[in-house]
């Protein structure tokens, strides 16, 4: 009677707590409109971002375009179609010096000293020499011409500028002061028939380059002292590949037109699929997203390999096995490790782990792992087993309370049914908390790529796509991301500029990587809700 009595009175209290208005609005109204306020307040700031993120990106695919413009007009394309066949023969150049130093190495170890090494080597060097003096004329024109057209990249640049002066001046209302700045505008039909002019003995040097190749590489093709080396061979293989693009090559110069404008979506392309990042270059300035987009994916996806098992292994054994005194400790400690300030296991992985991991590749019986010995300490291996841990406790509390919360008459009802823990566990369990698991990993990897103290220390910052041929060796490359790349050039920028925007937009593609990946999560733990409810 008297527990009937209490519940009336604390149900009484709460209907008139209710009917209380304040400012003409009831205590359930003031709650509603409270959290209801927090949500809006929260899509409020969102958008802000967005709007603040557009504004300062606004702007870049129209800079970037006139920049891809003057890289034409001033004939700087024309000159980089001569210099590409040669920057690939720089790299057939140092296959045949690989090659040549494993022979050296192999003689060595045979038994030979240095001075009997270098003379069985005579014949090698003797083909060695013939081939790379092969691009000699080449390259003298190519190294003339750049002086050209970068002379006229700069009277280009000179010339917008002083144009954006007297507009600036105009706007302002300064007339007097506007008249008096003068343009020098770029003739550059005039420029490119110079270079044009300039260039005809390319395809001279053209030709004996691709001669000298050719009568290099038959004399190794029948050479008795180049059989059986295989890096030699591989080489041999790509320069026939070479030779055959050659022509290719001549093609795209003789249709290339300075005059040409280049479309808009160009600059988008260039942009998203640019395999550069290259800035304050007395060249041409690339912004390309993919070496930046690779090396956050690569870091990524090293963390959650390592993250995703330990943190729901640790989940399932703290939800269903471990007793009351095991969960006191071990899910406080895990979730302690989300309170160490990313910098900290930043300076942690420069100063420990990655000489770790390097004296560890240098063991003798671990050189047939990819990748060992590693030639940088900081590489994405370091930088996501770091991540692995920065992620873990995000992951193990989401999983564990996925997990949690599976009604308990699933498992009651497996037990009747014979099944073990280890049955129930598997088969029952994990597969009913499955989509809560599923959120926990991708907001665990949200977590992860939108890091930036830990990447920035610890990477490498090397702007570069990671060579996936190498298979599990492209985990210890040095790589550079996006996160990485805004904090490490934002505070160098003008404002306005050409590579400001440019990091703007890099912020821009990462909140929308941000977004997507809490959406699906978001999808994800509310198909679970209705799924146990």
């Amino acid at each position: 009677m008297e527990t009937h009595d209490t519940a009336a009175a604390l149900s009484a209290a709460l209907k008139g707590r209710s009917r209380t208005r304040v400012l003409g609005l009831t205590f359930d109204d003031v709650v509603r409109y409270f959290f209801g306020g927090n949500a809006a307040v929260a899509v409020v700031v969102l958008l802000l971002i967005l709007v603040f993120l557009l504004k300062e990106g606004a702007g870049f695919f129209e800079m970037n375009a006139s920049n891809l413009n003057v890289y034409r007009r001033a004939g700087l394309e024309y000159v980089d179609l001569m210099r590409r066949p040669l920057d690939q023969f720089a790299i057939l150049t140092r296959g045949i010096n690989d090659a040549r130093l494993a022979r050296f190495k192999a003689l060595l170890a045979s038994g030979k000293d240095v001075e009997a090494a270098n003379e069985a080597l005579k014949d090698f060097d003797a083909f060695a020499d013939e081939f790379g003096a092969a691009a000699g004329d080449a390259r003298g024109i190519v190294s003339d011409l750049t002086e050209v057209v970068s002379a006229v990249k700069v009277r280009a640049q000179v010339s917008a500028d002083k144009e954006l002066e007297r507009e600036m001046l105009l706007h302002a209302g300064r007339k007097d002061e506007a008249a008096a700045v003068k343009v020098d505008v770029v003739d550059f039909a005039r420029e490119i028939k110079v270079l044009v002019e300039a260039s005809t003995g390319w395809k001279a040097a053209a030709g004996a380059f691709e001669s000298a190749i050719r009568k290099s590489t038959a004399k190794a093709h029948g050479a008795a002292w180049a059989k059986g080396d295989f890096l030699l061979s591989s080489t041999l293989d790509k320069s026939d590949i070479f030779l055959k693009g050659l022509p290719e090559v001549e093609k795209q110069m003789a249709a290339w037109r300075f005059d040409e404008p280049v479309p808009l979506h160009r600059s988008f392309t260039a942009f998203l699929f640019g395999r550069e990042w290259l800035t304050a270059s007395f060249w041409q300035d690339w912004y390309g997203l993919l070496p930046l987009l690779s090396g956050s994916l690569l870091v990524s996806v090293i963390a959650m390999l390592f993250a995703v098992p330990l943190a729901i292994s640790a989940a399932i054994y703290v939800s269903e096995v471990a007793t009351p005194k095991e969960k006191a400790v071990i899910k406080p400690y895990i979730e302690f490790i989300s309170a160490i300030p990313s910098v900290v296991l930043g300076f942690f992985g420069v100063a420990v782990l990655g000489t770790a991991l390097r004296s560890l590749s240098e063991v003798s019986w671990l050189q047939w792992v990819p990748g060992f010995p590693m030639s940088e300490r900081l590489n994405a291996l370091t930088a996501g087993l770091l991540l692995a841990l920065a992620a873990i406790p995000t992951i193990f509390s989401l999983a564990e309370d996925a997990l949690t919360n599976v009604p308990k008459h699933f498992k009651e009802a497996s037990f009747a049914l014979g099944a073990t823990r280890f049955q129930t566990l598997v088969r029952v369990l994990v597969p009913a908390a499955l989509s809560g698991i599923i959120s926990a990993v991708l907001l665990g990897f949200g977590r992860v790529i939108g890091e930036t103290m830990v990447v920035l220390l610890c990477a490498g910052n090397r702007i570069a796509i990671p060579d996936f041929t190498q298979g599990l060796g492209a985990f210890f490359q040095p790589v550079h991301t996006m996160t990485g790349i805004i904090a490490q050039e934002m505070g160098e920028v003008a404002q306005g500029s050409i590579h400001y925007r440019a990091l703007f937009m890099v912020g821009i593609f990462l909140f929308l990587i941000s977004l997507v990946i809490n959406y699906i999560a978001q999808k994800v733990v509310r198909r679970y809700r209705i799924s146990i409810g």
